[in-house]
């Protein structure tokens, strides 16, 4: 008796995954580089929000991330 089950395939090779896992965590970092900044009482104003890391870093950490998750979908690691 002949056994025809067929192994699951995947969409994504291993590595794929690997790389995607990547960049959904520098994502996740960007987000929380983003937070914080606020100030204790609602009337006075904290220029806080304004610093390097959630104007300049925060972002660029997000959009390294995007494009880390975007080169994980689009690489093709199948050789067939």
């Amino acid at each position: 008796m002949e056994n025809n089950e067929q192994k699951p395939e995947f969409l994504f090779d291993k590595i794929n995954y690997q790389i995607l896992l990547i960049g959904i965590v520098v994502i996740a970092l960007g987000f929380i580089l983003m937070s914080g900044g606020g100030s204790e009482d609602p009337n006075v104003f904290s220029e806080d929000i304004f610093n390097f890391r959630r104007i300049r870093l925060a972002p660029t950490t997000v959009l390294i991330g995007f494009g880390i998750t975007i080169y994980a979908i689009l690489k093709n690691s199948k050789k067939a």
